[in-house]
C-alpha cells in the first residue's frame, strides 16, 4: 500500500509505482540519479538527487528531492518528490520555454 508524488503523478500501491518507472525507463534515454545528499531521521529520509536523462536526442539535468518514510520493518511506505518542474524542465524546452521565462522575468523581484 506504498504511496508515490512527483509534480506529474500520485498513485498508490506497488504496481502503479513500478508502471511510473517503467514509463520513465520507456521514454527516456539513459536515466540516471546521482544522489548528493541524504539526511535520516528515526523511520524517514529526505535525499537530494540530479536527475540526468535523454529526450529527443538532447541531455536534461534535472536537479530535486525525495522524503522517504519507512514501516517498522524498514519497506518504503511514502515516498514523496520535491522539485520544480517549470525551472528544471519546462523553460529548457524549445518553444514552451520561452513562455515559462518570460512568466518568470514578471515575478523576479527587482532590487
Amino acid at each position: 500500500d506504498a504511496r508515490f508524488k512527483d509534480p506529474f503523478n500520485e498513485v498508490r500501491g506497488t504496481k502503479a509505482i513500478k508502471a511510473i518507472f517503467a514509463h520513465m525507463f520507456a521514454t527516456t534515454d539513459n536515466p540516471r540519479f546521482s544522489f548528493i545528499d541524504i539526511i535520516e531521521q528515526d523511520q524517514q529520509c529526505f535525499l537530494t538527487w540530479k536527475f540526468t536523462f535523454g529526450l529527443g536526442g538532447k541531455n536534461y539535468e534535472v536537479m530535486g528531492g525525495s522524503h522517504l518514510r519507512y514501516d517498522a520493518i524498514g519497506k518504503i511506505i511514502d515516498h514523496r518528490d520535491y522539485w520544480d518542474p517549470a525551472e528544471e524542465l519546462w523553460q529548457k524546452l524549445p518553444v514552451l520555454g520561452m513562455f515559462i521565462r518570460f512568466l518568470r522575468r514578471q515575478f523576479i523581484v527587482k532590487t
